[in-house]
């Protein structure tokens, strides 16, 4: 009997250690063994952060603009009759004046940060609990989004909301075969702060626009080949830039008849124009380097048949430039 006792009081004394464990395994909760790992809570976005991201895709309030503004379940007015609800025109200066809150600027705000806002003051004053507040843009102060420069049809288009960069310039009928690559977009609520934009990149070129701003799409370099060539043209420059066989090539080469040796470049400088020498017959025998070309350059090659042709002056070679056809490469 003395050993059964003694066994009972050794085994009761050896789980001692354990009780923690044992007890912790019973209520359905972790054994808790040396310092507590401390678990820091998870951090979500802040609504703030949220509307900073997404505001370049919605609208902005700008100075005319015409707002309704509501106040869910209740009767809310800006004027003496409580049936005519509350619409109001934003100031030059940003702001408008509403019933119970005062003056309130919301210029720059997009809706949704408008309705916090003023739902916000109206809570801040005790004059609603928890209101929930609606505000609808009903007039633009600027109705559109001009399209400008080498486009189809510049003009004001009525694209009201957000829209992208793309979806404005296919509005005016899409770029002309002269347009270039850089496209310039002036923000109505940024003046001071011009984008440019290469659409050379389609996937990271198509950004949103939104009413009131201003595109202009840029004109590119052109190179003109006149003379004894089979197809005069003009060329549009890529980033790459333009050589003068280049430029032959997509003139889809010389005439048998072209004097190759007195082919000349007319190149505009702050001094005027200026005509330079070019060794084509060098060039295509790969005996002299090719040379660059540059924006609004004329490359004429005269003809052999004719030495008169050969000494055409300049001005006449300016007038068959400028009614040739535009080609891109």
């Amino acid at each position: 009997m003395e050993k059964i006792i003694v066994a009972m009081v050794v085994s009761l004394l050896l789980s001692l250690p354990y009780a923690p464990q044992l007890s912790g395994q019973i209520h359905g909760s972790p054994a808790v063994s040396g310092p507590q790992e401390t678990v820091s809570p998870t951090l979500h976005s802040s609504p703030e952060a949220s509307d900073v991201q997404g505001r370049a895709a919605e609208p902005v309030i700008a100075g005319g603009d015409l707002l309704e503004i509501s106040v869910f379940g209740t009767d809310f007015s800006c004027g003496p009759d409580k049936t005519q609800g509350c619409q109001i025109r934003v100031s030059g200066s940003g702001g408008i004046v509403l019933p119970l809150i005062g003056p309130v600027r919301v210029a720059g705000l997009t809706v949704a940060q408008a309705e916090q806002l003023i739902a916000s003051n109206l809570a801040a004053g005790g004059f609603f609990n928890d209101p929930q507040v609606s505000v609808v843009q009903k007039e633009y102060s600027t109705q559109g989004i001009s399209v400008l420069g080498e486009v189809q049809k510049p003009g004001l288009y009525p694209l009201l909301g957000g829209h992208t960069l793309l979806e404005a310039i296919s509005a005016a009928g899409g770029m002309t075969v002269k347009a270039g690559n850089d496209v310039s977009i002036l923000h109505h609520d940024r003046p001071n702060d011009r984008q440019h934009v290469d659409l050379s990149a389609p996937a990271d070129s198509n950004i949103p626009v939104l009413p009131g701003d201003t595109i202009v799409v840029s004109k590119a370099g052109i190179v003109y080949v006149v003379g004894d060539v089979r197809l005069p043209c003009g060329v549009v420059m890529e980033s790459s830039g333009l050589t003068v066989l280049q430029a032959i090539a997509m003139a889809q080469g010389t005439n048998p008849t072209a004097s190759l040796d007195n082919a000349k470049l007319i190149r505009a400088t702050p001094r005027g124009n200026q005509e330079i020498a070019i060794p084509l017959k060098k060039i295509l025998s790969n005996k002299a380097p090719d040379p660059k070309l540059q924006p609004e350059d004329i490359l004429f090659v005269p003809s052999s048949a004719a030495k008169s042709t050969a000494r055409r002056g300049m001005e006449a070679i300016l007038q068959t430039a400028t009614g040739v056809a535009i080609y891109r490469r």
